[in-house]
């Protein structure tokens, strides 16, 4: 390979981590308060906090409607929101708004799955000592469900990596682009392979570090 290739694998993988960095970061203050909201509306909620059928059902219709639009058409309908945001609607920048919209759905039911998975004795005691529903979601149930949480996160991240690589088709950047455009429309079956090989690496290291820092979390308890 010659170093100007070396260079754009260098580039193209600061460009994925960037995007999923801040695709990540975006989807989860995007997702947090509706996974809350899921979890406390719901009629089944741990220790009942808050049920609100109408307002649960219509947050979940919204929510099932966002996730089941395929990425690569998100993006795309997506296009004039970026421009509005970043000024433009091809590259790094532009690609993290769509990746933060279509992230936020599934962060959403993760966090409403996490906390539901919360023991309702837990619940019921803090609200028996008289604590606030604010004080039993950010004291009792986030805490509690942490180990669950991390690994859904981790799980976002990865299917974030797969969304940046799938938005290189119509000019993402990052490692999808340099695979598409260097290496299958150039015919550098060697460019390709090592974009492939560099995401594989990124999922397992993530995928390893998630995993232990939920079970060292599952351990302290």
């Amino acid at each position: 390979m010659t170093p100007q290739i070396i260079r754009l694998i260098w580039q193209s993988t600061l460009e994925t981590l960037t995007m999923v960095a801040f695709s990540t970061i975006f989807s989860m203050i995007l997702g947090l308060p509706l996974g809350i909201l899921l979890c406390v509306t719901s009629p089944y909620s741990q220790g009942g906090i808050k049920p609100r059928p109408i307002l649960n059902e219509i947050i979940g219709r919204i929510v099932n409607i966002l996730r089941s639009f395929p990425f690569l058409i998100l993006m795309i309908v997506l296009f004039p929101l970026a421009r509005i945001i970043v000024g433009t609607t091809i590259g790094t920048k532009a690609t993290i708004v769509p990746l933060s919209i279509a992230a936020a759905p599934f962060v959403a039911r993760i966090i409403e799955s996490s906390l539901k998975e919360v023991d309702p004795g837990v619940v019921q005691a803090a609200r028996t000592m008289g604590s606030t529903n604010s004080q039993i979601i950010f004291k009792v149930l986030l805490p509690e469900a942490m180990p669950s949480l991390v690994s859904g996160i981790t799980l976002t991240i990865i299917n974030l990596i797969g969304y940046s690589a799938m938005a290189g088709a119509i000019g993402g950047g990052g490692l999808g682009d340099l695979a598409i455009r260097y290496g299958f429309q150039r015919f550098r079956t060697d460019v390709m392979f090592v974009a492939v090989v560099i995401i594989l690496i990124l999922v397992e290291i993530i995928q390893f570090t998630g995993n232990k820092i939920s079970a060292h979390m599952m351990a302290k308890r």
